[in-house]
């Protein structure tokens, strides 16, 4: 169980009832906006809420850790000796620095660099320098760095600063099968995350969470990126209008199927291999992978149908996870993970790498784009006082489903989704 230093709640009100912003076809731009709603969405969503911290690959070995942040604080995510996952406060218990400033690494503990308290992997403080000055009124076990409670599903590691709300697996719901499903990209080996790239963008983090499941920009904004792809590619990559959909699963979270036929990887094995792919084909089968694990691994190497939004702050994207970190009401960062095969054949991960660069990267065709377009909303929502972003693309033909509600796959099912679970939390 946490030990959790209370948020002060010290920002103003919001100038409109919070029910009055989020309608059910569309959002008050004061929602981009208003540094008082933003003070709130920190308390009320990132601080109350599960919130995506990691994946273990990012962790191995007992001493390794990330550092990271949750809404505006700061965390560690270390494995401690028993090998059990941590996410500690990145604070020290005497004085308030950080104990840790390096973004990745491994460590036998944690020591402040302004009075040397000495913390170990599972948080709990060590050693002071010099202790005969405190006497007796010093007792260690009262100022371990403050624990946070974790919980993990798929590989995928979240925290939250409440011990009193549902389990994570009760809060991801359906969400679940759609995180096993992506994890199928290891080609038979586990997922690892192969390093990562990080911007920031002049916008609220919203839009950005709004994109990942947001099938009608594609062809518009990522125009330069399909001309840049093969006729095969590009074919399939124009699903706006196709056999798609978009899914709400419940607590804000959504799935966008792009391409119906790529959501189980494990599935279809014996269907031809694209043209893009035959070179790696036949550099697995040289290998000696038989042809079996040489399908397995190249469907993989393409990447999952879909995309996977978790509320509030993490994206599965076809082949990478997108997470974004808010730093201000218009200033939001993102980190860009690729993925790779544990294990796996070095030219799979080559070609992933090159799929990643081609689109994620800072030099790629997609990133650039998408960042253009979050920045344009940012300042249009400066434009006018009392004007509204509009959501009802997909409504007339949004039916219910086992797990939500469903529309075509340039729906705004999504959206709405995460802005019904937005005024939740805001309200509760």
């Amino acid at each position: 169980m946490s030990t959790v230093i209370p948020i002060e709640k010290a920002a103003p009100a919001p100038a409109r009832p919070l029910a009055e912003l989020v309608l059910p076809d569309r959002v008050h731009t004061s929602l981009y906006t208003d540094p008082a709603l933003f003070e709130q969405e920190l308390d009320k969503i990132f601080y109350s809420t599960w919130v995506w911290v990691g994946h273990v690959s990012e962790i191995p070995e007992v001493g390794s850790y990330k550092t990271t942040y949750i809404g505006k604080q700061p965390v560690i995510v270390v494995r401690d000796r028993k090998k059990d996952v941590r996410v500690l406060l990145n604070r020290c218990r005497h004085r308030g620095a950080t104990v840790c400033e390096h973004k990745k690494g491994k460590t036998a503990s944690f020591v402040c660099p302004y009075h040397g308290w000495g913390y170990a992997l599972d948080g709990s403080l060590r050693g002071v320098p010099h202790p005969e000055s405190y006497g007796e009124i010093l007792d260690k076990a009262e100022y371990p760095l403050v624990n946070l409670r974790v919980e993990q599903y798929a590989g995928m590691i979240f925290a939250t600063f409440k011990d009193d709300i549902q389990p994570l697996a009760e809060w991801l719901g359906p969400a679940r099968k759609w995180m096993d499903l992506f994890m199928k990209q290891g080609g038979g080996y586990p997922v690892k995350i192969g390093g990562e790239h990080r911007f920031r963008f002049p916008g609220n983090w919203k839009i950005q969470l709004e994109n990942t499941t947001d099938g009608y920009h594609f062809p518009v904004v990522h125009k330069s990126f399909l001309s840049s792809v093969d006729a095969q590619t590009e074919r399939m990559l124009n699903f706006v209008g196709g056999p798609g959909y978009v899914e709400d699963l419940g607590n804000g979270h959504s799935v966008m199927v792009m391409i119906p036929e790529l959501v189980d990887l494990e599935e279809n094995l014996d269907a031809p291999i694209p043209e893009r792919f035959v070179e790696l084909a036949e550099e697995l089968r040289a290998e000696g992978h038989d042809e079996q694990a040489v399908r397995r691994i190249v469907r993989a190497v393409g990447g999952s149908g879909f995309n996977l939004n978790l509320f509030p702050n993490i994206a599965c994207s076809m082949a990478f996870f997108r997470v974004l970190q808010p730093i201000s009401v218009n200033e939001t960062e993102i980190h860009h993970a690729v993925i790779l095969m544990d294990g796996g054949p070095a030219a799979g991960n080559r070609a992933r790498l090159r799929m990643h660069e081609h689109f994620q990267g800072p030099m790629g065709f997609g990133t650039p784009d998408d960042s253009e377009a979050w920045e344009r909303v940012q300042k249009g929502a400066s434009a006018g006082k009392d004007l509204w972003i509009l959501l009802n693309r997909g409504l007339p033909g949004e039916v219910q489903t086992e797990d939500g509600l469903k529309s075509d796959v340039s729906a705004e099912t999504g959206m709405r989704a995460a802005y019904r679970q937005w005024l939740k939390a805001m309200t509760a």
